[in-house]
């Protein structure tokens, strides 16, 4: 394994480039992370930040952004088919309800269920950049900011309206299994307006999961041939215009479709024949008022989501609609050259329709404060302080204090806080309201569970090797009270059991006391040129270490579902005309097996996804692309095979 790893970076390293990039440090001091609520530099922030720009993610042509994510050192992407069809969040160990999901600062959490997270309506072109906020944040923004936040901003809800600017990108992709893939999108601004959209779709029919034949104590099952097809589409909109007397407004529409097979996505069943189709309506209306030392912001955000799920023809498939309200009110202003203040309000209103889960609805309002204080150009400290009520928790208070020490080509940096997370409608109700008795072996939700609760700590260092190389290092541990996951539960066990088989098992919503997690987080990042530039270098690599333990060994479904050892890292080289990019994915995890299906959860796997372009002119380009370049078998969820090797090539046009 590290001999895979070391050969091309001992490859890459040894090419004759010099140094010609911008200092990595005085980059930082340039790059304000909006995610903080206080304009604040990585170098201020106190925190394991990550900026990746809208530009070199289109590089890699990935097709949607949970593959974007993917690659981003400290995120981890379990998902059950490729193309965006469906996938999990998860930062540093924890469960994929524990990360937050923004939408130009709006939060993107389904109330229905995380499994539907990374279902973001917007389209790789339209994307500005996306930060990653590691860690605990839930002293700004609420609930299920406890791994961390990833916060995607766009450009017509960024860029400025002082310059003429318009770009179109596109990029199209025909592949086997007739596989086709698009994305288009386009920006346009003046002094007073901007206006952006995009249009994305990725449909194959799927690669064929062959039959398979199981014999078990002499009985003998046969699981027929199926096709993992997917059919993803989105298609967004938006537009920004300066009103005057230092007021903007910015308004975004935008609409996401899902339709794929979702066979062992969730079940191990022999019975599980599941499609599932999703759809996402977003909405989002931004005013804000800029002056030298303040900024006000009124966000309101709609989101309609509906949801289809059929786990076999012969049984009454499963609907479910969901709506999610959320008013964001926040103000900044700089009290002195030292000290700056943002404060707020949060309320927002979630509500559910179901067969299976049945109708509710429910309310949470948050306040927070939150204040930065710089006293020279080395120490920054910034603390936060919310008050969250919510009808399933009540009052729960949230703090939050971070530092950072900059000198020269370091910064050592800090940060402690606690973070909330409360159960989502499937946690608390699924399979609760349909006609028993069940069979089982099915999920079942708690209408009782408690909120979970968290501390959390680190400590980093990142180091600026010289101008063109940054090294970062971050030691994080976590304690949680209440984490809720699914527990094989015995039916006497359970109170609410009127629809349950007497004596039958089910994987039960519960509450597990006492989860720790520690953890270790590297990243390395370089970006080098020839005198001439006529070749390019950059590269990123990023290794996690995450150990996770319950004092009561509570055998779970999602807690410690994490890869133990996680490696990642993404390769650009540009010689003249020529592209040569890679992404590759090592993952050791806890080897897991059902046998009612016959599959298994390998150990550890390593994936490699490369690219080949050619550039006509400095608009246009051809490419040749390959998804798991050498075949590796392997899933990231118990029974949800992922994509043999795929081939696909295309052009990309990019005009600006």
């Amino acid at each position: 394994m590290s001999r895979i790893l070391l050969k091309p970076l001992f490859i890459c390293l040894i090419l004759p480039f010099a140094a010609q990039s911008q200092s990595l440090l005085s980059l930082m001091d340039t790059i304000t992370v909006s995610t903080a609520k206080i304009p604040q530099t990585i170098s201020e922030n106190g925190r394991s930040v990550l900026i990746i720009s809208g530009d070199r993610l289109n590089n890699f042509s990935f097709s949607t952004v949970d593959e974007m994510l993917k690659y981003i050192p400290g995120i981890e992407i379990q998902s059950r088919n490729g193309f965006g069809a469906q996938a999990d969040i998860t930062m540093r160990g924890s469960t994929f309800t524990q990360v937050l999901i923004l939408l130009d600062g709006m939060r993107m959490n389904d109330p229905l269920t995380a499994h539907f997270n990374s279902n973001i309506p917007i389209t790789p072109a339209e994307i500005e950049r996306i930060e990653v906020l590691k860690g605990p944040a839930a002293a700004i923004y609420g609930p299920d900011a406890v791994g961390g936040v990833i916060n995607i901003v766009t450009k017509t809800f960024e860029k400025p309206f002082f310059k003429a600017e318009k770009e179109i990108d596109v990029a199209l992709n025909y592949g086997e299994e007739n596989l086709i893939s698009g994305n288009v999108g386009g920006f346009y601004s003046t002094n007073k307006f901007a206006v952006g959209g995009g249009v994305l779709w990725n449909s194959s029919d799927g690669q064929l999961i062959p039959e398979k034949t199981l014999i078990a104590d002499g009985d003998t099952t046969n699981l027929e041939a199926y096709n993992n097809f997917f059919d993803v589409r989105t298609v967004s909109g938006s537009f920004a215009m300066d009103l005057g007397k230092y007021w903007s407004m910015a308004y975004r529409t935008a609409y996401d479709y899902r339709d794929f097979s979702a066979r062992y996505f969730y079940t191990r069943s022999t019975f599980d024949k599941s499609v599932e189709t999703t759809t996402n309506w977003w909405n989002h209306l931004r005013f804000s008022r800029l002056t030298g030392e303040s900024r006000t912001s009124i966000d309101i955000s709609y989101k309609l989501n509906t949801d289809e799920f059929i786990f076999n023809p012969a049984f009454t498939g499963n609907n479910h609609t969901t709506n999610f309200v959320n008013l964001l009110i926040n103000r900044y202003q700089a009290i002195s050259d030292e000290v700056s203040v943002s404060y707020g309000v949060q309320v927002d209103n979630r509500s559910i329709s179901s067969n299976d889960r049945g109708n509710h609805n429910d309310w949470h309002t948050g306040v927070f404060v939150i204040g930065a204080y710089r006293p020279n150009s080395m120490w920054s400290i910034t603390s936060s302080l919310r008050l969250d009520y919510d009808e399933n928790y009540n009052l729960e208070l949230s703090p939050q204090l971070n530092f950072v020490y900059a000198n020269n080509n370091f910064l050592v940096r800090g940060s402690g806080g606690r973070s909330i997370r409360a159960a989502d409608y499937t946690e608390r109700y699924i399979s609760n309201n349909l006609a028993g008795p069940l069979s089982a072996g099915r999920n079942l939700g708690n209408p009782n569970l408690n909120a979970e609760r968290s501390w959390s700590g680190e400590l980093g260092l990142d180091y600026f090797i010289n101008d063109e190389i940054r090294f970062k290092m971050t030691g994080f541990t976590r304690a949680s009270t209440s984490l809720i996951d699914y527990v094989l539960t015995n039916e006497a066990n359970i109170s609410n059991n009127s629809n349950l088989t007497t004596g039958a098992d089910y994987f039960y919503a519960t509450n597990v006391t006492d989860v720790r997690t520690n953890g270790i987080e590297t990243e390395l990042w370089t970006s080098l040129s020839t005198s001439d530039e006529r070749a390019k270098l950059n590269i990123g690599l990023g290794y996690t270490f995450i150990n996770t333990t319950n004092e009561d060994n509570v055998l779970s479904v999602y807690i410690t579902s994490h890869a133990r050892h996680l490696l990642v890292s993404s390769w650009e080289v540009n010689v003249g005309d020529f592209s040569l990019l890679a992404s590759t994915i090592y993952k050791s995890r806890d080897p897991r097996s059902a046998a009612a299906i016959g599959v298994a959860l390998e150990p550890s796997y390593f994936v490699t996804n490369g690219k080949i372009a050619y550039s006509i002119n400095d608009k246009l380009q051809i490419h040749l692309n390959a998804l798991n370049l050498f075949n590796v078998q392997y899933s990231d969820i118990l029974g949800a095979k992922m994509p043999d090797r795929w081939i696909m090539g295309g052009i990309r046009m990019n005009i600006k």
